[in-house]
């Protein structure tokens, strides 16, 4: 009788294929889902990547460039708020300033302009001229200037018109008289000059221009014969 352990033999009905293990069938196409990328994919994501960064910094440089004129803005409104602020702070004081200045050109002007034999009346003169001039000097050194309108055109920004007059000495449009100076503080208009305007004098109705001297003209040669008469 033979002992030897009998083995079971392999069921006739089962494919051979089937009993490959599990892990072993299909392993080439496991592979070669889960493995790199190849390198064209890499190339793309990596430009992806690059267009990204170069887009945000763009952006940032954009952001940092509109800021930065921003802050340059800020600095020149904060200078020139700062350059005002001390060249015209003293806006009210000046014109207090001119308006002594003016009384004092009104005591001059109502002094004679000959004293003739009278010495205090001519060192009065003398004093009054030698304070106003120190007293301008100081005013220009600390940036206010008078300037007298006489004689040039009438300018809006700087005079200011109180009367109208026919003068045919003057141009139509010059100031034939200022009563006051036009006053600027470091350029500004500080107090305009108060003065008279000149305009064209007024024709006499129905006449033109050169009739009028050809009718004082006509005298003029009538007398000349009487005046021979008389002489013979």
């Amino acid at each position: 009788m033979n002992d030897a352990p009998e083995h079971p033999q392999p069921d006739q009905n089962t494919p051979a294929h089937d009993t490959v293990p599990e892990a072993q069938h299909g392993a080439p196409h496991d592979a070669a889902d889960s493995g790199h990328e190849t390198p064209e994919q890499l190339m793309q994501e990596a430009g992806e990547r690059i267009r990204a960064l170069e887009a945000s910094v763009e952006e940032m440089r954009e952001k940092w460039m509109r800021a930065e004129a921003e802050n340059q803005n800020v600095r020149s409104r904060a200078r020139r708020d700062v350059d005002d602020a001390r060249q015209f702070a003293v806006t009210k004081f000046a014109k207090d300033v001119v308006e002594a200045a003016e009384n004092l050109r009104r005591g001059l002007t109502s002094l004679p302009a000959d004293a003739g034999d009278n010495p205090v009346l001519t060192r009065l003169r003398e004093g009054f001229e030698g304070v106003e001039r120190s007293f301008l000097g100081i005013l220009e050194r600390n940036g206010i200037v008078g300037t007298d309108p006489t004689g040039a055109a009438f300018d809006a920004n700087l005079h200011q018109a109180m009367a109208e007059q026919p003068s045919a000495e003057h141009p139509p449009g010059t100031v034939m008289q200022a009563w006051t100076s036009a006053w600027t503080l470091n350029g500004r208009l500080l107090k305009p000059a108060m003065v008279v305007v000149a305009k064209a004098p007024e024709q006499a109705p129905g006449h033109a221009p050169g009739q009028a001297a050809t009718h004082a003209a006509a005298p003029a040669a009538d007398s000349e014969p009487a005046s021979l008469d008389r002489t013979v």
